[in-house]
């Protein structure tokens, strides 16, 4: 049936906020983007279409920010690593369970955001929708969004798309793309639990622990590794969603449940819990209502499963959703460099590097830990868009494969473009360079100025 149409009143709209540099979308990757270009001096507006800053962090509730790190890894510096030493010095961290990392505590790293943003001078705009860009000549000139307040707009000299899913590099006609939705990776519905007897959970952990080699079977964790990773713990749960599907507790269509956890507290907040997983595509929103509500759904069952058949469990009950569902996998730009699965897992190297990563692999059935000490640089090229001036794609959007999308969509490698992000838009005020042809040396200077590695 054809679409019907209908002719949408031309009117006009009050410019409300001007800026250098705009940022849309605060995750891990916008978040780093406006610190990183405030701190280099230069006006800075961070707009968010929820009610705080940090994405993928506060908004779906994945705290496990460096779940990947142990004592071989040579692993990123600068504002991801601030991220996690500053929630740890603001009680906002708790020691994970499978590496040397701090996971992030979600509600608590909300006000940690808040501070961060405040402390580099960043104009705070929460509750703006972006949704639609402001395009002349071929480049982007600014943004109309959406909010309480009806339709606004804001002008930049400069934009970074942090929306995660290239949204404003999309409707600007940059050239995008995106997997088939049969093969996207599965979008998660997070969930914590309270009331968990800490004593029983640890002693059921230890006295059957479980490592990576176990992730493997069920569809949705099947996956492959190097072998390195196969006896490592992993703080992973399978058979008491087994054993009430044996039950009959759960639904024979829920036998792939399975999943991660993140920390258990001594007052008994069992947090991160990583298992339930759909496939969807995060960019059409009758697919996020089906997930949003089905995805709820599942978790509460698994609530069952678990208080059933998991020790420590018995007395426990939900404390939280996330926000919104953890999307892994939508668009990305094609860039004016596409990274490679041969660039992640071959320790490529870079002359505009703007930020290293370890080697870490995980998605489309791929999971390698950097447990020997390699490492890969990401290019400034991968987040220049084609077709649209003026405007830089960071994050998990960046242009690539789907390889190297399994490595650079981890938030902290979102962390290390970002930062490259803000102060290459900085760097582009400064200079009046366009992004196709800005100097990367006078970025890779501030860049090393703020404390990132980038060889």
């Amino acid at each position: 049936m054809p679409i019907r149409t209908f002719l949408e009143p031309s009117r006009s709209i009050d410019i409300i906020h001007e800026t250098d540099v705009l940022v849309v979308g605060s995750g891990p990757g916008g978040l780093a983007a406006a610190l990183a270009c405030a701190r280099a001096g230069v006006q800075t507006t961070l707009l968010e279409r929820y009610g705080c800053f940090g994405g993928n962090i506060t908004q779906v509730g994945v705290e496990g920010f460096a779940w990947y790190r142990h004592p071989q890894t040579i692993d990123s510096e600068g504002i991801g690593r601030e991220f996690e030493e500053r929630a740890k010095t603001m009680g906002a961290a708790m020691p994970e369970p499978q590496s040397i990392s701090h996971s992030l505590d979600a509600e608590a790293f909300k006000y940690v955001a808040d501070v961060l943003v405040e402390e580099a001078g960043v104009t705070p705009m929460l509750h703006r929708m972006f949704v639609a860009p402001i395009i002349e000549n071929g480049q982007i000139r600014g943004i109309i969004t959406e909010s309480k307040a009806g339709r606004e707009a804001i002008f930049a000299k400069r934009v970074i798309d942090a929306t995660g899913d290239a949204d404003i590099a999309e409707r600007a006609g940059a050239l995008t793309h995106k997997t088939p939705k049969a093969e996207m990776m599965s979008v998660s519905v997070m969930f914590s639990m309270c009331g968990v007897n800490k004593t029983r959970f640890i002693e059921q952990v230890k006295a059957d622990p479980q490592t990576y080699k176990d992730w493997a079977g069920n569809g949705e964790w099947d996956i492959t590794t190097d072998g390195k990773e196969d006896d490592m713990f992993s703080p992973f749960l399978r058979k008491p969603f087994k054993k009430a599907l044996e039950a009959g507790l759960l639904p024979p269509n829920l036998a792939t449940i399975a999943g991660t956890w993140g920390t258990v507290s001594d007052q008994g907040d069992l947090t991160y819990l990583n298992m339930v997983h759909l496939y969807l595509d995060g960019t059409d929103p009758d697919d996020l209502t089906i997930g949003e509500i089905g995805g709820r759904k599942q978790a509460m069952q698994a609530v069952e499963a678990l208080k059933h058949f998991m020790p420590g469990c018995e007395d426990a009950k939900l404390r939280n959703f996330g926000m919104t569902l953890g999307i892994r996998d939508t668009r990305k730009i094609d860039a004016a460099y596409n990274m490679t699965g041969e660039d992640v897992r071959g320790e490529a190297r870079f002359d505009d590097s703007i930020g290293i990563f370890p080697e870490f692999i995980d998605g489309y059935g791929l999971l390698i830990l950097p447990t020997t000490g390699r490492y890969f640089h990401v290019p400034y090229r991968s987040m220049v868009p084609k077709g649209v001036g003026r405007l830089l794609v960071t994050g998990r959007a960046i242009g690539g494969d789907k390889i190297s999308h399994a490595a650079v969509r981890n938030m902290m490698c979102c962390a290390v473009a970002g930062q490259g992000a803000g102060v290459a838009a900085a760097i582009s005020i400064k200079t009046g360079q366009d992004f196709d042809s800005l100097d990367i040396g006078l970025v890779q200077a501030e860049l090393r100025r703020q404390g990132a590695r980038i060889a």
